[in-house]
């Protein structure tokens, strides 16, 4: 018998999980889930949880309306009047009006996300900036002592954690996801997202890598991934059609991603996140976009795609939405033949996304099930409808709609 007593043992040969190949890191966050490896497999596998120790922290803040009025007057020194709670994946938000009547948002981030700091600034730091260009944000309101964001220990109940704590203004309007919009609207909507991006490729800070994607399970890039969280669906018909379309990605999108064109994109910019307000004959402008949490470092059609995925959710022609976004799009930045040829499963990779790790975090989050799932209903919808037309017939409409799209 032969025994090893080194301390530290040889570096174990690359392995692949679901078909992709993996790194190894100390820990990974997946869902609001600390993953730590077990003594007995070293340094751990990214992306990946399956035979691994798992530690289950409860990281969304849960603070009492009381906390948060005291938290505000205490950091901002703003005498809060009325407050009511607002929805979030995992974090806080609370809807504030002071004794002026000003709206104001506090945002109070989950205590994962709030242990990078340097991230959190990057991702502070476009909502001036595309301010000033033209694009409706908010605005990131300074404490008093002028810093723009506050790191606050907390006790919610479950033990004492530290939070990162923002005030911002509080944008008017409705959700696109709770407003009819045409498809004027989201031509406008496709360009406003477009304009966002190119704005932010003038974007300057000496911390801009640390919003690389490559530990972000949404990226586009990661959909493979989604065959690893597949038993959250139980034996559902769709988990048949989801395998399929993960094949696809893997055999037609993989291999044509690094001819992709990459830049700081949103990387959410779903129908909870872009506001429209009423203009008059059932149109509606843009008026806000919100949530930067997922800025990242990416490819500029995973931004196009995740858009139109989410713009038809609620939408009365779903198969309408992609010409109109698309045409909105390029009229400020065109798609290369390869990112056209994988658009449609692209779509579909997001709407996978959506349906699975929605099941995955309502599982984990019960008390906050309706808001998670709210995509899965829809998504499910969708995702049949457009695997039955197929690639070749949705792209034929996307592709003729954007091209002939008359803007009135």
């Amino acid at each position: 018998m032969i025994v090893d007593f080194r301390k530290s043992p040889a570096t174990p040969a690359p392995i692949t999980l679901c078909d992709s190949p993996v790194d190894t890191v100390e820990s990974l966050r997946f869902l609001g889930t600390i993953i730590r490896p077990g003594p007995e497999v070293g340094a751990g596998v990214k992306k990946h949880s399956r035979g691994y120790n798992t530690t289950t922290v409860e990281v969304r803040p849960m603070l009492t309306p009381k906390q948060a009025t005291d938290l505000t007057l205490q950091l901002y020194g703003v005498t809060i009047t009325e407050i009511s709670p607002l929805p979030s994946y995992i974090d806080q938000n609370f809807l504030m009006v002071d004794k002026e009547g000003t709206n104001f948002l506090l945002k109070i981030m989950n205590s994962e996300d709030s242990k990078n700091a340097i991230r959190l600034e990057v991702q502070t730091l476009p909502m001036s900036f595309l301010r000033q260009h033209g694009i409706p944000t908010q605005t990131v309101i300074p404490n008093t002592t002028g810093q723009l964001m506050s790191m606050e220990e907390i006790d919610c109940g479950h033990g004492a954690q530290t939070y990162c704590v923002r005030l911002m203004t509080y944008l008017p309007g409705k959700t696109i996801a709770k407003s009819p919009v045409t498809m004027q609207d989201l031509y406008h909507v496709g360009k406003m997202v477009a304009s966002m991006d190119k704005a932010l490729q003038q974007l300057v800070s000496p911390n801009l890598d640390v919003l690389q994607n490559n530990d972000v399970l949404w990226s586009l890039s990661r959909i493979p991934l989604i065959e690893c969280s597949l038993s959250v669906m139980d034996g559902n018909p769709l988990q048949e059609v989801i395998k399929a379309i993960i094949k696809q990605c893997k055999s037609h999108v993989q291999p044509k991603i690094s001819s992709f064109r990459k830049g700081i994109i949103h990387g959410d910019t779903n129908d909870m996140n872009i506001i429209v307000t009423p203009v008059g004959n059932g149109r509606h402008e843009v008026s806000g976009v919100l949530d930067f949490g997922l800025l990242m470092n990416d490819c500029y059609v995973f931004e196009v795609a995740v858009t139109i995925a989410y713009m038809m959710l609620k939408s009365t022609s779903p198969l309408d939405v992609g010409g109109a976004v698309l045409a909105g799009w390029e009229s400020i930045m065109m798609l290369n033949d390869d990112e056209r040829d994988c658009l449609f499963l692209l779509v579909l990779g997001r709407l996978c996304q959506s349906v699975v790790y929605g099941r995955c975090n309502a599982k984990k989050f019960p008390d906050n099930k309706k808001y998670i799932l709210t995509t899965s209903e829809d998504g499910t919808r969708l995702i049949t409808n457009l695997w039955e037309l197929g690639k070749k017939e949705v792209e034929r409409k996307w592709f003729r709609d954007a091209s002939t799209f008359l803007v009135n």
